[in-house]
């Protein structure tokens, strides 16, 4: 699961990492008085399938980071399910630490040390959590796949499409349940019929058509249980809270962008002129660009 999307961001960086460091794949360093040489065409292609790279494999490694944490531990057991909460509390802790370091410490080497080492620190941290993932492999709790989720949703609008046209049942119970189908997708606990979204519990309804094929595995093209309905519902029930969460984070990601490249721009220079009527130091200071990105 977590494979492809680290492959994706460990091209992406390391790809960074050698067009910093490789004077091939990037312009030749501004000297002071002369215009700087824009970058050709290869080097700008270079550079923007490593960011196409790193930012699909950082967004397919997030999520799963945090699922397949929570899957090491069982829910139905009480103490276990105390540590589920201590997971996360850490794992967000520890986001927000490496964010932190990110926008101080690693912007403070790329700005005074360079992009090579910049860009080289993150590729090495990347490289030691590999190590140790692997490492760890035979420790982890691995739960056996249950196919896409996707096509589990596609399936039940697709079968409650094809129903569109029956009425509904009068009674919740009759729509079909299946423990053991829904046993690899219902680890923690079937999903409870809802009065929500009722034209999706037309997915649920058995027909004639539904009885003559066989009743351990149905056609989930036609009939889907009542659990595999709630999800669906329940995902539509969260598209509200994030749709409201786009134009938050929209703004939230500039932060860490574009403060950094106006602060490059910027005289970053502090100085405090010493009052000559009295004995004060001058103070001269320069903040680097990190510094910025925390206002």
């Amino acid at each position: 699961m977590l494979g492809k999307p680290y492959d994706l961001f460990n091209y992406g960086v390391i790809s960074l990492t050698l067009s910093a460091i490789l004077p091939k794949l990037r312009p030749p360093t501004c000297q002071d008085g002369q215009v700087c040489q824009e970058a050709n065409t290869g080097q700008l292609a270079i550079l923007y399938i490593s960011l196409l790279l790193t930012g699909i494999g950082s967004g397919g490694i997030r999520p799963c980071v945090v699922t397949y944490g929570a899957d090491q531990f069982d829910e139905t057991d009480e103490k276990q399910k105390a540590y589920t909460w201590k997971f996360f509390n850490w794992y967000y802790f520890c986001v927000g630490t490496s964010t932190l370091v990110a926008v101080t410490v690693i912007v403070y080497i790329q700005d005074y040390i360079g992009w090579g080492w910049g860009l080289g620190v993150p590729s090495i941290s990347m490289a030691i959590s590999i190590v140790a993932f692997v490492f760890g492999y035979p420790l982890y709790r691995n739960m056996d796949p249950s196919g896409s989720p996707f096509t589990r949703l596609v399936q039940v609008c697709v079968a409650a499409y094809k129903k569109r046209n029956l009425p509904m049942v009068s009674d919740a119970k009759m729509l079909y349940e299946n423990e053991e189908l829904d046993a690899s997708i219902s680890v923690a606990g079937r999903l409870l019929h809802t009065e929500q979204m009722k034209f999706l519990d037309k997915a649920a309804i058995v027909t004639q058509e539904d009885y003559a094929s066989s009743q351990s595995k149905p056609n989930l093209w036609r009939l889907n249980t009542v659990h595999r309905v709630e999800e669906l519902k329940s995902l539509l029930r969260m598209g509200p809270i994030w749709a409201s969460g786009i134009l938050l984070f929209t703004a939230y990601v500039q932060r860490n962008t574009f403060s950094l490249q106006q602060a490059n721009t910027m005289n970053r220079h502090l100085k405090i002129v010493p009052n000559p009527s009295r004995f004060h130091v001058g103070l001269h200071l320069r903040l680097h660009a990190g510094h910025y990105s925390l206002l």
